[in-house]
C-alpha cells in the first residue's frame, strides 16, 4: 500500500499534543473551582466522559488524516492506445463572411458549426486560424477545446483589418503547423471568395500532402455586406452583393478533401467529422501508460465520518428539572 499525499501523515504529530492539552485544560478547571460549581459548570447526563469523547475525536481526526493522504495499493500500468487526428480549422473573416443571406451572418454560422464539430471530434487536437489577405493564428494545436472554444466566440469585425479572400494563406499556416505530422488536413470556413481558379493552391496542397476541406457557407442569390459604418458600396455608391463562389469545391476535391454546403441541419457536423476520420485513418497511433491503483481512502473516511458522529451523539444533556431549579 502507498500513500499520494504522505505528507498529509505529518499532521499525525500534533494530535498527542491536543490530548494534552484538552486533558490538561479539564483538570486546571477542576482545581480552579470548589466541586459545587464545578459540578454546576460542567453538564451532567448520559454519554462517554470528556476524556474518552476526546479521544474518540482525535481518533476520527487520525483516520480522517489517513483518508486525506490517499492509500492506494499499485496494481501496475496498462498501455492505452489513442489515435489522435491533427486538424487545422481555418475560418475565413474577411468582408464578405458578414453578409446577411444565412442568418445571422455568415461567420457566426460558421462558429456554431465549428462548436458543433467539436462535439464529435473529441479524439483530435485542432489549431485554429484567421484570415482573409493574410493569415493569423488564433489557437495552436491542442486538445483543450474550452479555450479554443473562447477564442474563436471573441472573434469578430475587430479582426477584419485586410479585404479579399487568400485561399492559399491557409494551407502555408497548416504546413507550418502540421510539418512533422505524417497525415495533413486543413478545413475551411469560407464563401469561397472572388477567384475562379486554384490551380496554385491545389499544387501546393498535393506537394505537401494537404488534404483541403471546404464548409462553404452562402448563397447564390447572394446577401449584403455589413460594417461597423453600416451596409458595403461601392466606389459609385451602389449596395455590394456577394455571393457563395462554387469553383471553390474543386480544391477540396483534387486535394482529397470533402466539400460541403452549409446546411441547418445539426447532422451534418457528424457526417463532416466523420469524413475528416476516414480520410486520415492512417495518422498514427500514440501510446501512453496509466496506472491501476485501487483507491482506499473511502475505508478511512467512513471510520472518521462513524467516530466523529458517535462522539457528536455522546454530548451530555443537562437535565431539565434540575436546569429548572437552578433557575429558582
Amino acid at each position: 500500500m502507498e500513500f499520494l499525499y504522505p505528507y498529509f501523515l505529518i499532521s499525525l504529530l500534533f494530535l498527542p499534543l491536543l490530548w494534552i492539552v484538552g486533558t490538561k485544560n479539564g483538570d486546571d478547571l477542576r482545581r480552579r473551582f470548589t466541586p459545587e460549581l464545578y459540578n454546576k459548570m460542567v453538564a451532567k447526563g448520559g454519554g462517554l466522559g470528556r476524556r474518552v469523547r476526546l479521544g474518540v475525536l482525535l481518533v476520527s481526526a487520525a483516520f480522517g488524516i489517513v483518508a486525506l493522504s490517499r492509500p492506494v495499493i499499485e496494481r501496475g500500468e496498462i498501455k492505452v492506445e489513442r489515435q489522435t487526428v491533427d486538424l487545422v480549422v481555418a475560418f475565413d473573416i474577411s468582408r464578405s463572411m458578414f453578409a446577411d443571406d444565412v442568418y445571422p451572418n455568415r461567420f457566426e454560422l460558421a462558429k456554431r458549426k465549428f462548436f458543433d464539430l467539436l462535439e464529435d471530434l473529441n479524439d483530435a487536437r485542432v489549431g485554429v486560424i484567421g484570415f482573409s489577405s493574410r493569415a493569423f493564428l488564433v489557437a495552436p494545436l491542442t486538445r483543450d477545446f474550452a479555450s479554443v472554444k473562447y477564442l474563436v466566440e471573441h472573434m469578430g469585425l475587430d479582426f477584419v483589418s485586410l479585404r479579399g479572400t487568400d485561399m492559399f494563406t491557409p494551407l502555408e499556416v497548416t504546413e507550418n503547423l502540421l510539418h512533422q505530422s505524417d497525415k495533413k488536413a486543413v478545413l475551411i470556413f469560407t464563401d469561397g471568395g472572388d477567384k475562379k481558379e486554384f490551380s496554385k493552391e491545389i499544387a501546393y496542397a498535393r506537394a505537401h500532402g494537404i488534404k483541403v476541406f471546404i464548409y462553404a457557407i452562402g448563397t447564390e442569390k447572394g446577401g449584403v455586406m455589413k460594417s461597423d459604418g453600416g451596409i458595403v458600396r461601392d466606389s459609385v455608391g451602389n449596395i455590394v452583393i456577394t455571393r457563395l463562389n462554387p469553383a471553390v469545391k474543386v480544391l477540396a476535391e483534387e486535394t482529397g478533401g470533402v466539400y460541403m454546403r452549409y446546411s441547418l441541419s445539426s447532422g451534418d457536423m457528424k457526417q463532416l467529422a466523420e469524413a475528416i476520420r476516414s480520410r486520415l485513418k492512417a495518422t498514427k497511433t500514440k501510446e501512453s501508460l496509466l496506472k491501476d491503483r485501487e483507491e482506499l481512502f473511502y475505508y478511512p473516511l467512513m471510520v472518521a465520518i462513524a467516530l466523529f458522529l458517535a462522539a457528536y451523539a455522546s454530548l451530555p444533556k443537562r437535565d431539565a428539572k434540575r436546569a429548572a431549579g437552578e433557575m429558582k
